[in-house]
């Protein structure tokens, strides 16, 4: 678009003010930084001073031109921004340099390489500018972005200012973001701008998993961060911790769902925190650092700074006595080795050890979902249960892992305060008592380990210390219920609580069998959740209800049925009799 004499005016106090129509209307003029010199230097030829620019060939020179792309205001000449519709949004295709000195500004040349429509953030200084003029939509479109080129790719063109008061913001740094509900997050960084045109390559387009209306997303209330900062998780369940610095509980969800209500939590525009951090400028681990020579306790996670940058640190792999860190660089550079760094809630301090290792980020910050399985991000994990088999978690020493294959049997057709209790089927559509048998006497006050003759099966649930739980023959001819906190299968042990078998002990080869599960349904369903890595096993379902009350309206007949738990999970439906 030429540059409209008629909306530009050369202010008597040297400001290039622009009196056009505003963001979206007919009459916006935009113009090109070359364009605008143009202009200049044909108003400083005239020979008198015309209309409302007060400019002639009497007055110093106004402009002059580096590069096509790179012009500097000359003689006290400015962009006039303070007025109802600031000069420099109005400009594009390069850069502005006016003043010296202590009063130098530089607004640098942006060109979005995207599809047409996108959404950007521009993050500068370690906040999201507010004033996002540049995704107005410009009249007779239906698409957002000004200045587009779609015949070179350009979904939009603008200027941002870098340099105010003799300064950079920020080192001339802008991280720019795509994140909008329905459509790819995306990211870019200029770790500092450059003087002309800027290319900013970002993605947006409809992300496949992510079509779940956002209010449905938005009531979800039962997925939480169990633990932010640093945590040792077994991911692939081979009895060796690895590290992370999240575990996220996706609760009753599916594994797309929690991975679209990652996206929700650093939506555009969500401003509640995410470890310390707004939402919406939420990133991921940046960089690594590597510690030492530590004094006081660190949070679990803080903003901390060091001489030249701050960042929000998201991990340390220990508080008082850390050897390494993990931060999202918010503002500045990441610091060198030898450098100080404080932790500004705590104030503990450490010093940077040589080696600062930048990591790649994902986006969104959990990784991507293929709709059935999560591959994530750097350092990022849920729950080892909440995984499944297909899903590749990347731990905070660069190596993924995939979890076994976790999977739930669900019983049905319950009731609240209905008894369940699920064990190994005998071939016979009853239970398997005899699944196990017992290796030595149980005899004392304070039994807590339990020995089994058999190879304990690979499907065991892990112990838990409240549902895990076995039944045990006793010398009175009862199978009492024990809960168990950890299984060992090298030494084919259960740790169970504390109980007193001195009274009625477990002779040597009592039978013993694990209940997956023994306990009262508080609904419709009951589940349990294990590993079951190839094959299928049957499994005795049985429920039992008294009733309540002086009729006992609600009673049933003991009812008992079976259900195949394999690689896909599990599930059986009780069928009731009313016992009324």
């Amino acid at each position: 678009m030429a540059l409209d004499a008629t909306k530009w005016e050369i202010r008597s106090d040297k400001k290039v003010r622009y009196v056009g129509g505003v963001h979206g209307n007919a009459a916006a003029n935009y113009v090109t930084v070359l364009e605008l010199h143009r202009f200049l230097q044909d108003r400083a030829d005239d020979g008198t001073m015309s209309a409302d620019d007060f400019i002639d060939i009497s007055v110093l020179n106004p402009t002059d031109k580096k590069f096509e792309t790179i012009i500097q205001l000359l003689n006290g000449f400015e962009l006039d921004d303070a007025y109802t519709t600031p000069a420099s949004e109005f400009i594009y295709g390069g850069s502005i340099i006016q003043g010296t000195g202590g009063s130098e500004a530089i607004y640098d040349g942006i060109s979005i390489i995207a599809n047409r429509g996108v959404v950007v953030n521009v993050i500068q200084n370690n906040a999201v500018l507010a004033n996002k003029f540049w995704n107005n939509t410009p009249s007779g479109e239906s698409f957002n972005g000004i200045n587009p080129d779609e015949a070179n790719g350009l979904a939009m063109q603008f200027m941002v200012k870098i340099k105010t008061a003799g300064a950079f913001i920020d080192n001339a740094s802008l991280i720019f973001t795509t994140r909008e509900w329905g459509k790819t997050f995306s990211e870019f960084r200029i770790p500092a701008t450059g003087r002309g045109k800027n290319s900013v390559p970002l993605t947006y387009s409809d992300d496949l998993n992510n079509v779940t209306a956002i209010g449905t997303i938005a009531a979800l209330a039962d997925i939480t961060n169990v633990t932010s900062g640093f945590n040792l998780i077994d991911v692939d369940n081979n009895t060796v911790n690895e590290e992370y610095y999240s575990e996220w509980n996706r609760g009753a969800n599916s594994i797309n769902i929690f991975y679209e209500y990652m996206k929700w939590l650093t939506r555009n525009g969500y401003t509640t925190t995410l470890y310390g951090i707004a939402g919406e400028r939420f990133r991921g681990i940046t960089h690594e650092i590597v510690v030492d020579t530590p004094t006081g306790t660190f949070s679990a996670f803080e903003a901390v700074s060091w001489s030249g940058g701050t960042g929000q640190m998201l991990a340390i792999n220990s508080t008082t006595a850390p050897t390494k860190m993990w931060i999202q660089l918010l503002t500045g550079v990441a610091p060198t080795d030898n450098q100080t760094i404080t932790g500004g809630g705590s104030g503990a301090t450490c010093l940077v050890n040589v080696t600062v290792t930048s990591r790649a980020l994902s986006t969104p910050f959990c990784g991507q979902s293929t709709g059935t399985s999560l591959v994530g991000s750097y350092g990022f994990a849920l729950e080892s249960a909440d995984l499944a088999v297909n899903d590749k978690i990347t731990a905070l020493d660069g190596t993924t892992r995939q979890p076994p294959n976790n999977v739930t049997f669900t019983v049905s057709g319950v009731a609240s305060g209905w008894r369940v209790l699920v064990g190994p089927e005998n071939g016979s559509g009853g239970l398997l008592e005899s699944q196990l048998s017992n290796t030595n006497l149980l005899s004392g006050a304070t039994v807590t380990a339990v020995e089994v003759d058999e190879a304990i099966p690979a499907n065991t649930p892990s112990g838990d210390g409240v549902n895990t739980t076995i039944r045990i023959k006793r010398a009175d001819g009862r199978f009492t219920r024990h809960v168990y906190s950890a299984v060992n299968t090298g030494t084919k042990t259960f740790t169970i609580a504390s109980h007193d078998f001195s009274t009625n002990n477990a002779s040597i080869g009592a039978d013993i069998y694990i209940s997956y599960i023994d306990a009262a349904a508080s609904g419709a369903t009951i589940a349990f959740s294990t590993i079951q890595s190839g094959g299928a096993q049957t499994l005795y379902v049985s429920a039992r209800f008294g009733g309540t009350g002086p009729n006992y309206t609600d009673s049933i007949k003991p009812a008992a049925t079976t259900g195949s738990l394999g690689t896909t999970g599990g599930s059986a439906t009780i069928s009731s009799v009313s016992d009324a």
